[in-house]
């Protein structure tokens, strides 16, 4: 095997690759990295056995050769050391070739390593997913599905299922939603084409992975599901994960169907201002703030720790109507929920202080937020 790359292209494969890999796998030739030559380009693996990355560096692209003096071949390479090798070569292309003995060399400038490599043989085969149940989407829409769910996952092994994002077609919409019982996100989008997709629970860890992998782009990722897999492919990429097992607890009952209270705020300035409260709400386990509506739009938004002090600041509503309030909520919650709607204005819909209030953006019902306040008093 012998072929020479460009450095730049075979780095960026290297890092998507990486984050498949952990040293902590029990099938030890999964701690390395597979990489094969072929006269269409050069694939690296990487693989956990719940997370599957391939990624594909192309012999030419749009005009730019990436990739030359190919000789086929496969090896497994030591994935602790070959991304520090090659973030640190000193010259823009890399010669890499192994002899019978799985020998590696790699050179650039006048830098010369040498590695041990594995039998690719003894790595195991990725399955080849060809479902009927597949779709397309724009790779910066599916992102925005993920940057706006993933973060309400839940954190604790407790109840597995809710480590997950649930992902369901309904009524020709592609739902995703993500909670870990204190908190809910959830966004829907139209999808064009008929699909018929089973309910799916997706790792939050493997969306997070993709989601760092993706570019921003229009290009479009196809999305396939079998009973216990997913994949994302798109043209230089393939990523599988597994999926989690069991039933998704049933969301759509918790989300108020009426609001006694409607507030209409700018999402910015509402962010700041509970950001700016929760810096001396610390104290307490949950970094709690307090809203307490006043006359004429103004909201009070304070926070207190009996040891440090506290903080009282007014924000101006754009509107509120509906009964006045007093709520108390965790400051973090509301940052991660704001933070994930991109729109100016948000309404903040509320029935009462100790039931769930929902945020969405004022001209976009196909985002929400749902948080759980917390009783102070």
């Amino acid at each position: 095997m012998k072929f020479t790359i460009q450095r730049e292209q075979l780095m960026e494969s290297v890092q998507h690759v990486m984050k498949a890999i952990s040293s902590r796998t029990t099938i030890p030739i999964l701690t390395g990295m597979k990489l094969e030559v072929s006269e269409q380009g050069v694939k690296l693996t990487g693989s956990d056995s719940d997370i599957s990355i391939e990624s594909i560096i192309p012999v030419e692209e749009n005009g730019i050769v990436y990739v030359e003096n190919i000789e086929p071949g496969s090896v497994v390479l030591q994935a602790k050391y070959f991304p520090d090798i090659v973030r640190k070569l000193p010259q823009s292309t890399v010669e890499i070739e192994s002899d019978d003995r799985r020998n590696i060399t790699i050179r650039s400038g006048k830098a010369e390593f040498h590695l041990n490599g594995q039998d690719s043989e003894e790595y195991p085969q990725l399955p080849q997913l060809h479902t009927e149940d597949s779709f397309e989407l724009p790779t910066d829409l599916l992102k925005n599905l993920i940057r706006q769910t993933v973060f309400a996952v839940s954190s604790s092994e407790t109840r597995p299922i809710l480590t997950g994002v649930h992902v369901r077609v309904e009524n020709e919409e592609l739902h995703f939603t993500a909670t870990d019982s204190h908190r809910l996100a959830s966004r829907k989008i139209p999808l064009e084409s008929k699909t018929e997709l089973p309910s799916v629970v997706i790792p939050g860890k493997s969306l997070t992975e993709l989601n760092k992998i993706l570019d921003d782009s229009e290009d479009t990722i196809e999305i396939s599901v079998t009973e216990n897999q997913v994949l994302f492919r798109t043209k230089h990429l393939y990523f599988l994960s597994r999926l989690l097992e069991g039933n998704y607890p049933e969301t759509s009952r918790l989300i108020p169907e009426q609001s006694k209270t409607v507030v209409k705020i700018d999402t910015k300035e509402l962010l700041q201002s509970v950001d700016r409260a929760s810096l001396l709400a610390k104290e307490n386990r949950n970094n709690v703030v307090r809203l307490i509506m006043k006359e004429g739009n103004q909201i009070e938004i304070n926070g207190n720790s009996p040891e440090v002090g506290n903080v009282v600041e007014e924000v101006v509503a754009d509107s509120i109507e509906g009964e006045e309030l007093k709520i108390s909520f965790s400051a973090k919650y509301m940052m991660d929920a704001l933070k994930s709607i991109h729109y100016d204005q948000v309404k903040v819909e509320f029935t009462g202080a100790m039931r769930p209030f929902l945020i969405r953006p004022v001209d976009d019902e196909q985002i929400l937020q749902l948080i759980l306040p917390v009783r102070t008093y």
